[in-house]
């Protein structure tokens, strides 16, 4: 079945929706490409006369551009898997410069301390008033030595496998981390991109990596030793 979808080239949508079953085939593919455009048009929002359709097979090769209105779209053959592409033209559009993906683009909300203390109604203020109706429910339950013992055979530069999911790497870190909570952490360097940073978090850096190879885990669930890197071609015996 002819899929539908759109990805941001400069500007984009991004969707990816079946269209229709095999019983309307048939129909899909007399319609002309206006007609389809049309369609489109309620599926990713950009108007008919700013889209301009390509034609992609189902191992991402480019086939055609979709440019005459009139041509059905059986004219192109289109095979199950296949995709049409859409590229909002419209210069004033929501995708122009890419900001349906790149989110830093959009201006963030920001308020100060002070004017945010002023405010009623916070999470803030319904966190004290809680903690002041029972303060041992908010009472840190972690020392700041918590797991400390386990940390006695961790050091930097130690080859490890943390849990879940038997992860390979190497220790970059050890000691506290306030902004993740009481007690001691263990900042790794996975041999993938199997983390969230790259040794930054919440605004301080413990260690530095590349991106997305960085983590920082409880000493409970870090084992070092012999880890070595795995080969991504090596092949479980039967």
């Amino acid at each position: 079945m002819t899929q539908c979808c759109s990805e941001s080239l400069t500007p984009i949508l991004k969707a990816s929706t079946p269209m229709f079953d095999s019983l309307y085939r048939f129909h899909f593919q007399q319609m002309s490409v206006e007609a389809v455009k049309e369609k489109l048009w309620k599926k990713c929002g950009t108007s008919v006369n700013s889209m301009q359709l390509e034609l992609y097979d189902d191992c991402k090769n480019k086939l055609c551009d979709l440019s005459d209105d009139s041509t059905p779209l059986g004219f192109y053959s289109p095979l199950d898997g296949f995709r049409i592409h859409v590229i909002d033209l419209d210069p004033s559009s929501v995708t122009s410069g890419g900001w349906l993906e790149d989110t830093s683009l959009v201006e963030k909300y920001s308020i100060s301390e002070d004017e945010y203390n002023k405010r009623s109604g916070t999470f803030r203020k319904f966190k004290e008033k809680m903690a002041s109706q029972n303060p041992s429910a908010f009472r840190n339950k972690m020392s700041d030595d918590y797991m400390e013992d386990l940390c006695a055979n961790i050091k930097v530069g130690d080859r490890c496998e943390v849990e879940p999911g038997e992860k390979r790497g190497v220790v970059k870190y050890v000691g506290r981390a306030e902004a993740l909570g009481p007690g001691f952490w263990i900042g790794v360097q996975y041999d993938e991109p199997l983390g969230k940073h790259d040794g930054m978090v919440k605004g301080t850096r413990y260690f530095q990596c590349p991106q997305l190879c960085g983590a920082m885990v409880r000493p409970d669930k870090v084992k070092v030793g012999d880890y070595p890197e795995r080969d991504p071609f090596e092949e479980d015996e039967l």
